[in-house]
């Protein structure tokens, strides 16, 4: 450092203040932001009377709020961390800090939060607000600042208006306001990440990293699920569950993502994470004991392979199809067989055979309680053909049913699509699938387009991911979840930056030089 550009006061705070830490003066502020967190912390403490989480948690917020005004893309790699890391619900007999943190909570709820009654907002949502206001003051102040068209905005903008169109419906018919809010809360934050996302992502670099923090935070869920695992002996011990119903959801994207990274020889580091931890996630996958996502990686695996080229399709059955017979050799020998090795098949079966009442209670039961679920469902739209119930209102029960440990038992069923027609009509559903479909179709086409295979991949990651949650969301609670629908919209919100780069690249391409020029 050249002393003689500088006072005296800016050598000595060069020299004992920042060079200490491996700073300069351009990242100077990074020195500032240790000090005012080292204060807010022992501050934080004495006011509050050593209450560790609510201290951390008002450092997070104020870190969230810095990065989303100075460095808005880090603030969305943090938030997606965070959805990916903390729960929404519980694990039944599982306590973990990743729930008790409360992150989806409102913080009139939380119980390391003084309770103040106008706490109608969960340090998700203020994140999440952090963001979209930061967005809004960027597009205004920064003249560099590019707008990058949604995907297929007509058909998203047709579905938000049925959306928010049912929602009014319900009101003004009775329903409930805020059981309303909570069956369009998720809808609502997939439909604001679908949008902002595109604007705060601009390079490929940017998505890499956003891959890799997607990645390690699935790798993590896998690892908390496996751990209980272990910890009862190498089995579930009877339980239910051993990780959230969106966790195997969320490593279906990164099964797909793998093939991809093998197909098109790309991705090296990312591809080496997922094969070091590949058996961590392959036993998450299979202790989160979800039917529904044993359905939805089958159909996502054969989406993978129509989407593909054709010479890409050869090479990948190649390669592909002595793991199906060993599957199905796998298939054949447990077919019959109930125990821990053979869990597996037996969900699988399920889905095709009717399970045993004697041998297979669980699943006879839960199959049971679907179908006459599915029934009041299809009366209830027999009733409200065209807009629907709205949200807010129960569903018709022409056949009662017994108790589950959900309180909206009455307003939001497990067959999610079902429960689209039901709350938005003919008109809403439409809408839906519309949106949906020509999203796919858009996505398909740029995926064809594109030179670049680390793009390719993830283009195709994207359009499998709508498709495993279309699946998913046909057997299971998954649309009114809401890290499952902040994950599909992040994802979603992508193609338009692939897009844009692909433009770009391709204009360069197409770009004369100064030899042809000549």
């Amino acid at each position: 450092m050249n002393t003689t550009n500088y006072p005296a006061s800016d050598w000595l705070y060069q020299k004992l203040l920042l060079s200490p830490l491996g700073l300069d003066r351009e990242n100077s502020i990074i020195f500032w932001l240790i000090i005012l967190f080292a204060s807010m912390l022992t501050g934080g403490l004495y006011l509050f009377d050593g209450n560790i989480p609510l201290v951390l948690g008002i450092m997070y917020l104020t870190l969230t709020l810095f990065l989303s005004v100075f460095r808005i893309d880090y603030s969305l790699y943090l938030f997606m961390f965070t959805v990916i890391l903390f729960e929404q619900y519980s694990i039944p007999n599982f306590p973990t800090f990743t729930h008790d943190v409360r992150f989806f909570s409102n913080l009139k709820e939380i119980s390391y939060v003084p309770f103040f009654e106008a706490g109608m907002i969960s340090p998700f949502e203020i994140h999440l607000a952090f963001i979209t206001l930061a967005l809004f003051l960027h597009a205004s102040i920064k003249r560099s600042f590019l707008y990058k068209p949604i995907t297929v905005w007509g058909a998203f903008l047709f579905f938000f208006v049925c959306l928010v169109g049912a929602f009014v419906n319900g009101i003004r018919g009775g329903g409930d306001m805020l059981i309303a809010m909570w069956e369009v809360r998720a809808l609502i934050y997939f439909c604001l990440m679908y949008v902002i996302v595109s604007q705060i992502i601009d390079t490929k670099e940017q998505i890499y990293t956003l891959f890799w923090v997607l990645i390690v935070g699935i790798t993590i869920k896998a690892f908390q699920g496996v751990e209980r695992f272990v910890s009862m002996g190498f089995s579930t011990g009877g339980f239910d569950v051993l990780t959230n119903h969106e966790d195997p959801v969320f490593m279906v994207t990164l099964f797909v993502l793998f093939l991809g990274f093998l197909l098109f020889k790309t991705g090296d580091k990312q591809r080496n994470w997922i094969i070091i931890f590949s058996l961590i996630l392959l036993l998450g996958f299979y202790v989160a004991q979800r039917r529904a996502t044993y359905a939805s990686l089958m159909v996502s695996v054969s989406a993978f392979i129509v989407i593909l080229p054709f010479l890409k399709q050869m090479q990948f059955m190649k390669y592909f199809l002595p793991a199906v017979i060993v599957l199905g050799m796998y298939g054949a020998a447990f077919w019959n067989v109930s125990g821990s090795i053979g869990r597996p098949v037996q969900m699988v079966k399920s889905g095709f055979v009717e399970p045993e009442l004697e041998t297979q209670f669980r699943d006879y039961s839960s199959n049971l309680y679907r179908d006459l679920e599915n029934y009041n469902l299809a009366q209830t739209v027999v009733n409200n053909p065209v807009v629907g119930t709205g949200f807010g209102k129960r569903y018709d029960q022409p056949i009662p049913l017994v108790d589950i440990r959900f309180t909206l038992r009455d307003y939001i069923p497990h067959n999610q699509i079902y429960w689209v027609i039901v709350k938005m009509g003919s008109v809403g559903f439409f809408a839906f699938w519309f949106f949906f479909n020509c999203y796919v179709a858009k996505g398909t086409q740029i995926f064809n387009r594109l030179k670049d295979p680390y793009l390719k991949v993830i283009t195709l990651v994207i359009i499998i991911a709508v498709i495993n949650q279309m699946v998913v969301s046909y057997y299971d609670l998954q649309l009114t979840y809401y890290r499952s629908m902040l994950y599909l919209g992040c994802l979603m919100g992508l193609l338009p930056v692939i897009n844009q780069l692909e433009i770009t690249g391709r204009n360069q391409e197409d770009k004369p030089t100064e030899d042809a020029d000549e």
